[in-house]
């Protein structure tokens, strides 16, 4: 029998990670996802992630070297940042820069695993780099050279901000990012796998995610969760505003998910965060909103939240502007992008599925 959208099949094996939706979990190479955010650095995961391991003392070393040597940009790059339009979304300047990337690197076609490995780190860097540095240059402001010294979660909010960041907002940009780097075969993933199958570059397979990634029904998703908290403004108004949101049959963003039946495990780190971050500031009014939803929606929809719905609130009182929320998605999960197109590349078959054809059939042309 047709599943529309692919829904319950399987398309091939994978040791990446491992959604069980089920049980609520989302596991990366053998590790619960809750388990890598409280114990292990986003370094740690994209090491696991690229690897199958977590690193040792000298291969952690080692790969903060990598990353920290390839996130400057050239000064190619930084050209063509400052010749693209400022009003063009942040999420197709990212993709236009994967790809010019990619021209100008002559191991792009290189088949060999090792080599595609090093592509795949300097590329997680790069992109840290570049999507900081679309929001400084539409500001007009100069972008902000990172700071060898500072994690990869802190340099991306320094490079954003030009300020060094506190150690809470280091520590819980970080959570973010390691919730984020794989996914299974989402949208994004499946995108990359497919143009990998091909025998494609590693650029064009990422490049693609970047556009699959760019869609409302997939990353985009947070940016208007919190469009939707802004609107309501105030926890008194939450409940009557999704309500009406409910009664008008009208989506309310960042709940229900294509596979969890019993929960998002990511939204859990998130909802803690986003409760954390309001008391730091002194003002919790955006945790409360998105509780109140929360509760509205189990009552009304019997729905759990997903990754996007406290994610919005997050990155919110990080300084993070709307637009850059699935930018960010994309700067962590090209981990988990790159992972499974290695491992496509690894044991390739073209990815070629058949199509359920509805058109007529026996029509003929008329004589000329």
């Amino acid at each position: 029998m047709e599943k529309a959208g692919l829904e319950g099949i399987v398309a091939a094996d994978s040791a990446v990670s491992h959604v069980d939706g089920q049980a609520g979990k989302l596991i990366y190479r053998g590790y619960e996802v809750q388990d890598l955010a409280a114990n292990c650095t986003f370094e740690q995961v994209a090491h696991l992630i690229w690897r199958g391991a977590l690193p040792t003392a000298a291969e952690l070393v080692a790969l903060k070297r990598t990353l920290a040597a390839h996130r400057p940009l050239s000064e190619q790059m930084a050209h063509v940042l400052s010749e693209l339009p400022a009003s063009a979304p942040p999420m197709s300047v990212l993709r236009t820069c994967v790809s010019i990337i990619g021209l100008s690197d002559p191991r792009a076609e290189s088949p060999e695993a090792g080599v595609n490995l090093e592509i795949a780190e300097e590329l997680t860097a790069q992109m840290s780099s570049i999507v900081a540095s679309i929001h400084r240059i539409r500001r007009g402001l100069p972008p902000v050279r990172p700071e060898p010294g500072l994690s990869h979660a802190g340099n991306f909010l320094y490079m954003l901000t030009g300020k060094r960041p506190s150690d809470l907002a280091e520590e819980v940009f970080d959570d973010c990012l390691v919730l984020h780097v794989d996914h299974g075969f989402n949208a994004s993933t499946f995108t990359a796998r497919v143009i990998a199958s091909t025998l494609s570059d590693l650029y064009s397979a990422i490049t693609g995610a970047i556009g699959a990634l760019r869609g409302p029904l997939h990353g985009g998703a947070n940016q208007h969760v919190m469009e939707m908290l802004e609107q309501i403004g105030e926890p008194a108004r939450a409940a009557d505003y999704v309500k009406g949101l409910l009664a008008a049959k009208k989506k309310v963003m960042g709940f229900g998910h294509r596979v969890y039946k019993t929960g998002d495990p990511r939204a859990a780190v998130l909802r803690r965060w986003s409760r954390t971050l309001g008391e730091k500031l002194g003002d919790t009014r955006w945790a409360d909103i998105s509780a109140i939803i929360e509760q509205v929606m189990a009552d009304e929809k019997g729905l759990d939240c997903n990754v996007d719905f406290y994610s919005a609130s997050v990155y919110h009182m990080l300084g993070i502007p709307n637009d850059l929320f699935t930018p960010i998605f994309a700067v962590a999960r090209v981990v988990g992008w790159t992972a499974h197109v290695l491992e496509q590349y690894a044991n390739n078959r073209l990815i070629r599925p058949l199509s359920n054809y509805t058109g007529p059939l026996g029509l003929r042309a008329a004589p000329r």
